[in-house]
């Protein structure tokens, strides 16, 4: 990091995914809760049960997933989804079984990288995942 503050493309590589993924969580969440009040929805309970359908670990691994399977990633970004879910955490996930948080985890870390790297591509990815049909 540079004088504490903003992460330079430079040694954007070397951050701890977990930390991405810190960011990546609030960045996901946020864009959701706006598309979903962008739809047009009003009532509380409504919102917060469209949202929860995108986000939570088992979506959030079934969207990278298929990203993957797409071939949607740059090489970079790749490299980040691998490094977050083969990265160590002491969380131990209650609602889903370890796999599947390390997916979920490695969307986060995709999405806080591409935070601090290219909003325009950020977009992109939201964009892409928002229009996969979720089935919760």
């Amino acid at each position: 990091m540079e004088n504490g503050t903003l992460l330079s493309n430079k040694n954007l590589i070397e951050v701890n995914p977990l930390v991405l993924a810190y960011m990546g969580d609030t960045i996901f969440e946020t864009y959701i809760r706006e598309q979903n009040i962008n739809k047009g929805i009003c009532k509380i309970k409504n919102l917060a049960k469209e949202t929860l359908k995108y986000v939570n670990a088992k979506s959030q691994a079934s969207f990278i997933k298929i990203i993957i399977d797409n071939n949607i990633l740059k090489e970079d970004e790749l490299d980040i989804v691998k490094r977050a879910r083969n990265s160590k955490s002491n969380h131990k996930p209650k609602s889903c079984d370890v796999l599947t948080y390390k997916y979920a985890t490695a969307l986060e870390s995709l999405l806080g990288y591409l935070y601090y790297k290219d909003k325009n591509r950020l977009e992109f990815i939201l964009n892409y995942i928002y229009n996969i049909k979720v089935s919760i």
